[in-house]
């Protein structure tokens, strides 16, 4: 089984931002409970995620 994709070295899970930022949870709220995370570690899980979900529509001939 593949690793979850994971936040730099750190042992938070993207999955873990994904669903605090998903339940509501504001980028401030989320620093404040995980102090060794950045901002840029927010937006990167973001970006992330954006990546992951992007599936070009090809036509078919």
């Amino acid at each position: 089984m593949a690793e979850a994709p994971s936040i730099r070295s750190l042992r938070i899970r993207v999955k873990d931002v994904l669903d605090l930022l998903a339940s509501g949870a504001s980028r401030n709220e989320i620093l404040e409970d995980y102090p060794y995370l950045e901002d840029a570690d927010i937006s990167a899980v973001l970006e992330y995620a954006a990546r992951q979900s992007y599936h070009p529509v090809l036509p078919v001939a």
